[in-house]
């Protein structure tokens, strides 16, 4: 690995110098570093670039890193990753992205993720991404994201993007069956003239299936943010969504929520608020010794918690 890499992961993925457990370290479009586990399985796929990722029953609590990182402008990285989650297993995926360009040539990641949970399992999904670097090429992420969930299985996914992505058009679709549940949990800032779009697809078929789909954002500067939510209740289910976004100087945000009820017993909830901080927020903060500056900050980092 290159020194950018080892900062990009040290941001994205927890690194500290080594990972414990399974782990791929992508680099650039190519494998820098991957390792096994006794009950995680990591092999190469057949028939495009990526990875399939088995996780046993066996595997209670454990965690596998999965980070990509392009270090360089003129990469187009794409990327296939498959997880499959075997019945009753508990595990952690750490999915970081990081991108770095000095160039005027664009760097691209675009990692699409399909996850396959069985029944009584259980993952906590953490993705996280970041821009760096001064060059003049546009730093992209576009992830994909496509689950299918068994009978009672959980999910949650912690996703962030935490700066410096020039462009970003994120798609999440998820399948639920009966008594699955899954929580989505998305943090988005923007700024300069930055771009960001979410989009999620959520199909509830499973009687007592479960969404709860919460999207926070800030658009600072000149950027522009569009938000698309599609929850489908098919059957007896409860889903719910809710988009927070704050607006700072120019920014600007779209927020399109959509509910379709497909069966009397589905009980479906949005919330949206766009604003921007209350004045009285600032001043109260200013009066403990803050700038105005500091105190904005700090309303910030406390609503992307």
């Amino acid at each position: 690995m290159n020194d950018i890499t080892e900062k990009l992961l040290s941001s994205v993925s927890d690194w500290d110098g080594s990972y414990k457990g399974a782990y791929n370290i992508r680099e650039d479009g190519g494998c820098a570093g991957r390792q096994s586990s006794e009950n995680i399985k990591i092999e190469s796929k057949n028939d495009n670039p990526g990875i399939v990722i088995r996780i046993s029953s066996e595997a209670q609590n454990e965690t596998v890193y999965i980070p990509a990182c392009v270090t360089k402008s003129g990469v187009n990285d794409l990327v296939y990753n498959d997880f499959i989650v075997e019945d009753g297993a508990d595990v952690i995926i750490v999915a970081g992205c990081g991108v770095h360009s000095e160039g005027e040539e664009e760097a691209r990641h675009n990692g699409i993720h399909r996850f396959f949970i069985g029944k009584n399992a259980k993952v906590l999904y953490k993705e996280k991404h970041i821009g760096t670097g001064n060059g003049k090429g546009a730093k992209r992420i576009d992830p994909v994201t496509d689950v299918e969930m068994d009978e009672n299985s959980y999910m949650e996914m912690d996703t962030v993007q935490i700066g410096g992505v020039t462009k970003s058009n994120r798609l999440t679709s998820a399948k639920l069956g009966k008594g699955a549940k899954l929580i989505i949990k998305e943090r988005l800032m923007t700024d300069g003239d930055e771009y960001a779009k979410s989009d999620f697809k959520v199909d509830m078929n499973g009687d007592d299936s479960c969404i709860d789909l919460i999207s926070r954002s800030v658009a600072r500067g000149n950027s522009y943010q569009e938000f698309y939510s599609q929850i489908n209740g098919n059957c007896r289910c409860t889903g719910h969504s809710e988009c927070d976004a704050i607006l700072s100087e120019n920014g600007r945000v779209n927020a399109v929520p959509g509910l379709n009820a497909s069966d009397i017993n589905a009980s479906l909830i949005h919330e949206a608020a766009i604003g921007k901080i209350a004045g009285e927020q600032i001043i109260k903060l200013c009066t403990l010794g803050l700038t105005e500056e500091e105190a904005e900050r700090k309303i910030i980092d406390g609503f992307l918690k």
